[in-house]
């Protein structure tokens, strides 16, 4: 890993690198910058590059799938299915068993995670899935759209609307109860779900709007952090925190300093997420940080790198060391913050939010439980939080920003437009269930066989769940959140789509206009 300052600092290699690219470059051996890549980086070398019956059929498509930016949001909707058929199954019983198996991890005589699967899901692999989201922001504070300030402040001022407005909206249903510590769950929007709501109608959609809605994401996911950081935290023991702040800032000492050592990053990353868990802020907090401290700056330059390739290929005997410089100078013109976030992108979005979604989306659709979310104060404050929240949040924020001169919107957006994306960013679907198991954590609900909610239920409810067969649960605080968030989500994902397309079609019709009076 490196430090983000190395630009400002004079390094012999560069020098080194300049002279040979003056070299290549006076003799005219250099080749075009713009030469095609191929499809595999093994080539034919490895299965997936071979023009077999088998990769066309099997490897081609999985490939296509994988490259679709709604890909991710598809399994986590995959997952979502499985869970709700699974709980609501005669297998029902099983899915609740079977994550909140005990798991119990030491070493000799010392503890380090004692739970269930529920809960190693949560504090522990949800890790990764905030560490990624701590590079991404890291990235876009230091190369991307969160650098410049001047581009920043419509979606950011966005943003600020749909967390606001959502959090009051919730307030205001469940003020006076004991169930206001949900204010936080309709104030995340889902970044996988409402990219792949934009990315549906493909180049229907303008490419500011999926700019604006990724931007407005990004910072919704910090005040996001913020909030389970601030607020969803407990019995905070100060030695432990002070453990993971020390390792934190030897992470920091270690990167200015260019130390490039991967595997004691991980060891150091590690423990800080341990000691963060163990002191009772919330473990995802861990993932966030290590993300933000990742440099996100690149030791090498494009042309440095290029120089580098050049004066590898004019060279007539190649060492093993040789190839080691060149790999490791080409290698550094990406960013670590970068090339960890490439890594570590498809294995969170294809493994790690859809096993989150198969752990926490099971809610129980009985007729009682529809029945107690339909006037649960809770349920109601989700999901109108989510949808109407959002919408009203986003799109007044955004025209307060507008109203003032401090941003504008950019010429073919329209007010349809933002309505649409101010809709879709009521999906809230992932960090809206992480922030919901946080809130009602441990509430008096629990889920139980037929027998015990016989006698918990009204005598009506007992007979239709004895004659269905099946499992039931007492309906907790919990699953009425969840509730809320499926269907404020579900809502919100249909109406912004089809809203996104009115103003599609809208926009197509006004510039045929412009073409005909032109004719």
């Amino acid at each position: 890993m490196q430090p983000d300052n190395h630009q400002h600092e004079e390094d012999p290699k560069d020098a080194f690198f300049d002279s040979l690219d003056h070299e290549v470059h006076e003799s005219g051996s250099a080749h075009s910058e713009g030469e095609e890549h191929l499809e595999s980086p093994g080539g034919d070398l490895t299965w997936v590059g071979r023009n077999s019956a088998l990769e066309r059929v099997v490897a081609q498509p999985l490939r296509r799938f994988l490259h679709i930016e709604a890909s991710g949001g598809i399994l986590l909707i995959v997952a979502t299915a499985i869970a709700l058929i699974w709980v609501n199954s005669q297998f029902g019983d099983s899915y609740f068993s079977f994550w909140h198996t005990p798991l119990h991890l030491t070493v000799g005589n010392f503890p380090i995670f004692d739970g269930d699967i529920h809960a190693l899901v949560n504090d522990a692999l949800m890790v990764l899935f905030f560490f990624v989201v701590g590079l991404e922001i890291k990235r876009e504070m230091v190369t991307g759209r969160l650098s410049r300030p001047r581009d920043v402040i419509l979606p950011v001022g966005a943003a600020v609307g749909g967390m606001l407005v959502p959090a009051l909206i919730y307030v205001a249903f469940n003020a006076g109860t004991e169930n206001l510590n949900g204010w936080g769950i309709p104030m995340a929007t889902d970044i996988a779900f409402a990219v792949g709501v934009v990315s549906l109608l493909g180049k229907r959609t303008p490419s500011w709007l999926k700019l604006f809605l990724l931007t407005l994401a990004i910072a919704d996911d910090i005040g996001a952090i913020a909030v389970i950081a601030i607020f969803y935290s407990s019995n905070i023991s100060m030695g432990w925190l002070a453990l993971a702040i020390g390792v934190c800032l030897l992470i920091a000492t270690l990167t200015r300093v260019r130390v490039w050592h991967v595997p004691t990053y991980v060891l150091l990353g590690l423990v800080v997420w341990w000691a963060t868990y163990r002191s009772g802020v919330h473990a995802t907090i861990a993932g966030v940080a290590l993300g933000l401290m990742t440099p996100a700056r690149p030791l090498q330059t494009e042309s440095g790198a290029r120089s580098v390739a050049r004066w590898l290929e004019r060279k007539k005997a190649i060492s093993l060391n040789d190839i080691r410089r060149a790999g490791f100078n080409i290698t550094e013109s990406r960013s670590m913050a970068e090339r960890l976030e490439r890594t570590l992108h498809p294995f969170v979005s294809y493994l790690v939010v859809p096993v989150f979604a198969l752990a926490n989306a099971g809610v129980v659709l009985s007729r009682e439980m529809l029945a107690s979310a339909v006037t649960s104060r809770v349920t109601l404050g989700v999901a109108i939080g989510l949808l109407v929240g959002n919408t009203v949040g986003v799109s007044f924020f955004t025209w307060l920003v507008t109203k003032f001169k401090l941003g504008r919107l950019p010429p073919g957006i329209n007010g349809l437009h933002v309505l649409g994306i101010s809709i879709v960013a009521g999906i809230g679907f992932t960090v809206s269930l992480f922030i919901t198991v946080l809130a009602f954590e441990g509430d008096d609900g629990e889920h139980v066989s037929t027998e015990t909610a016989a006698v918990a239920l009204s005598e009506a409810d007992a007979e239709a769940v004895n004659e269905s067969g099946h499992s039931a649960t007492v309906p907790t605080v919990e699953d009425q959140a969840k509730i809320g968030v499926l269907g404020g989500s579900l809502i919100a994902f249909l109406v912004g789509l089809s809203v996104l397309w009115l103003a599609s079609r809208r926009e197509e019709a006004s510039q045929r206009g412009l073409v005909e009076e032109d004719t």
